[in-house]
């Protein structure tokens, strides 16, 4: 009876091992199938796609598709700074997609050694050392402190629509200014560079000279100085070039 009872448990705990073991194989198949090989992101300016897919790809599972797309079902990433959210399409059980959706900074401005990002109505949106391509300074702004989150504490705050304004016309015409400068008198000087774009204090005209400003580059290419554009209207080509040495 002992003996009946004894190879009963043997054949149980030899049938447990097999079937555990079958799972673990099936475990591993599948993780095997789902290993993320392929990683596509768009939409991300301020990040590289390896910062990228650092913050989504995280934990010990974070190369597996499965498991990512349990993670991120219905629900983005976001409290990454400059990025409002960020969404994971599994393509593929080895491709992955993560689309970026960024703030829409509208420029920034350097306070303390940091800069200072703000979007469209003024409000400073994040604290970084590091310059994001693609998003010019502004300058010419007067100001005695600033607090995150709060609005930059300027005289006039049409000063942002002019901002918004420019940074639309610059992406409009594949312009990458550097600097924006505004003049205590309301002119706007842009900086591109070694090259300095005078555009005046006429916004009524100011789209017509975004708009003539790449032809106006291209051939001013290599060279220093003042691109003098406040007189120039649909009617008049006043337009002149201050060499600097």
């Amino acid at each position: 009876m002992y003996n009946k009872y004894k190879k009963k448990k043997i054949t149980w705990l030899l049938a447990a091992a097999v079937l555990l073991s079958v799972l673990a194989m099936i475990l591993i198949a599948v993780l095997q199938r789902h290993t993320v090989k392929n990683v596509y992101v768009e939409g991300n300016l301020h990040y590289s796609q390896e910062e990228i897919k650092e913050f989504v790809m995280q934990g010990p599972l974070g190369n597996n598709s499965l498991y990512l797309s349990f993670k991120y079902r219905n629900k983005g990433i976001e409290n990454v700074p400059f990025v409002d959210v960020m969404d994971v399409d599994i393509l593929a059980p080895d491709t992955i997609k993560i689309i970026v959706y960024e703030k829409a900074l509208a420029g920034y401005v350097r306070y303390m050694d940091s800069c200072m990002y703000f979007d469209k109505d003024g409000y400073v949106m994040e604290c970084s050392d590091v310059k994001t391509e693609g998003v010019p300074q502004i300058t010419g702004l007067s100001f005695d402190y600033m607090v995150l989150g709060g609005k930059l504490p300027v005289e006039d705050e049409a000063v942002f629509d002019n901002v918004m304004n420019l940074t639309k016309l610059l992406d409009k015409y594949e312009l990458e200014a550097d600097t924006i400068f505004f003049h205590s008198s309301g002119e706007i000087t842009i900086y591109f560079g070694e090259i300095k774009a005078a555009l005046g204090d006429d916004s009524s005209q100011l789209e017509n000279k975004m708009m003539l400003l790449p032809q106006f580059l291209s051939k001013l290419e290599g060279k220093k100085g003042t691109l003098r554009m406040e007189n120039l209207t649909q009617d008049r080509t006043d337009v002149s070039f201050q060499l600097e040495e």
